[in-house]
């Protein structure tokens, strides 16, 4: 009977330790947290707005001084056109000797032929307005893609 009350108080005094240490770490982790919300990042302004202040207009940008951005220059200036990535997938499934193929081998004939390189969404979104247009059929699994033409 002495041993095992005595070992109930050990096992209190244990749980009451970690639970002391536990509030003691959760109560530091949080101050450094708070510490970190309120300090400013290096690139943020140093005075804080509030939600009703406006920013102070900037200097005009680099485009309206005569000069083009950097990022226009790197990318040739160029958007795609809306629909190029079907208008690519329906003549690549056009060049295919059976005018069937999966996502990937559509993929990799748009990259060696074509020299586009295109994510996997962007093909199966493609595909999907292809076949919503009647120019593609997929699959009974849904994995082949066949070329159909325009309805």
């Amino acid at each position: 009977m002495m041993a095992k009350t005595a070992m109930t108080r050990l096992q209190d005094q244990i749980e009451a330790i970690r639970r002391e240490a536990y509030e003691a770490g959760y109560a530091a982790a949080m101050q450094a947290i708070r510490d970190f919300a309120v300090r400013p990042s290096p690139a943020s302004p140093t005075v804080a707005r509030t939600r009703g202040q406006r920013k102070a207009p900037a200097a005009k940008p680099a485009a309206r001084r005569g000069r083009r951005p950097a990022i226009r220059a790197a990318t040739g200036g160029k958007r795609p056109r809306r629909g190029s990535n079907a208008m690519l997938i329906a003549e690549v499934l056009k060049a295919m000797p059976s005018r069937t193929a999966r996502p990937a081998e559509i993929r990799k004939a748009l990259q060696s032929d074509k020299g586009v390189a295109m994510a996997f969404t962007s093909i199966r979104h493609a595909l999907g307005q292809l076949a919503a247009r009647n120019e593609v059929v997929a699959s009974v699994d849904g994995k082949t893609w066949r070329y159909t033409g325009a309805a």
